[in-house]
């Protein structure tokens, strides 16, 4: 099975002024169809560089990436636009919904800009299945203003998924949610990971890690730890786990 993403002596280095910034140094990285990938580190470890990379939102400076098979380190930036539209989907910490729009027009945007041609009918159905699959068929004609926090992200969620990706790259997805609903967004992530999608994640949260299978830890711009999550936590347990530490500290005295 070709890996979904494989990178090899990766660096990017800025150059500010006479100073050259090296916020990736020598990674090889390599994720197989179907992993879920936590990668960590501090402010500076590199770990956002190396998702702008893994995104082709950034290019490398040296090294090699290929995403599914295909070489994208030295495209121009009108390829890797068409590699972003069909191959990745994106959840950011910041869901960045159409605030005028419905749950189901906001899933449909990145359809339009697909070189597959869909008619509307086809637009609304995958839209449709895309909310469905995270929980959030019955919310399609709804605002965002009139949508929790946590139905706002499966709403960007599904967005991601709509063209129907190789790879999710999720940006620090719990950042601005309380923590039963990063749980049960982290739930919805182990479910679409079940189903074989491959998903690759920012966190700076041991905890939200814990929820993957895999962690890779950063620090000065190299992989310093790669290793199976040892105890995996698993969202429906955790949230049943809340649930009843709740319900005892509503009968208490």
């Amino acid at each position: 099975m070709k890996p979904i993403i494989q990178i090899e002596r990766l660096d990017k280095i800025y150059h500010s002024g006479e100073v050259d910034v090296h916020a990736v140094r020598e990674v090889s990285f390599t994720a197989q169809a179907g992993e879920f990938v936590a990668i960590m580190g501090a402010s500076g470890s590199g770990k956002s560089t190396l998702m702008n990379i893994l995104g082709c939102l950034d290019r490398p400076t040296r090294g090699r990436y290929w995403l599914d098979g295909e070489d994208v380190s030295g495209l121009d930036r009108n390829r890797l636009a068409v590699i972003r539209n069909q191959k990745i989907g994106f959840v950011f910490q910041g869901f960045n919904l159409l605030s005028r729009t419905s749950a189901i027009e906001n899933v449909e945007l990145p359809m339009l800009y697909s070189r597959e041609p869909l008619t509307s009918r086809e637009r609304r159905d995958r839209a449709m299945k895309s909310l469905e699959l995270v929980g959030l068929g019955a919310r399609a004609s709804h605002h965002p203003n009139q949508l929790s926090g946590g139905q706002q992200q499966r709403v960007a969620i599904a967005r991601a998924l709509t063209n129907r990706p190789a790879l999710l790259l999720a940006d620090e997805p719990t950042g601005n949610l309380d923590t039963r609903t990063s749980i049960e967004i982290m739930g919805v992530f182990q479910q679409l990971n079940d189903q074989g999608i491959t998903i690759v994640m920012v966190t700076h949260e041991l905890d939200i890690a814990r929820y993957t299978r895999r962690t890779v830890v950063m620090r000065d711009g190299r992989i310093v730890t790669d290793l199976p999550v040892a105890e995996r936590l698993h969202a429906a347990q955790e949230i049943a786990r809340l649930t009843a530490a709740e319900a005892v500290i509503k009968l208490a005295p």
